[in-house]
């Protein structure tokens, strides 16, 4: 079963693949992406890596967290669910009733 980690304190500069290729010794990476800003195309200083195995992904939260990655110390913990970011439409829904 996979594990999918977040991984903050990224510097701006790392790409998916110095992510993929930091995560590696730790087992088979199902995937990596730096999560960028959808305006700019500009790095948002996090990222997620899926672990094949959770004993992998485990390892790689031990093995990693606080190491330095492109000058910068990283933060790597197990990801939370996704929060639903539905907006409740961000304007007034006036309802008149006659």
């Amino acid at each position: 079963m996979a594990m999918k980690l977040y991984v903050g304190g990224l510097a701006y500069s790392v790409t998916d693949q110095q992510l993929e290729e930091f995560f590696a010794p730790q087992g088979k990476v199902v995937s990596a992406s730096v999560i960028k800003d959808r305006n700019s195309g500009q790095s948002k200083g996090f990222g997620f890596v899926e672990m094949e195995d959770i004993k992998e992904g485990q390892n790689a939260i031990k093995n990693l967290n606080g190491q330095s990655l492109s000058g910068r110390e990283v933060t790597v913990n197990q990801a939370r669910p996704q929060e639903d970011r539905r907006s409740s439409g961000g304007g007034r829904n006036f309802r008149r009733s006659y």
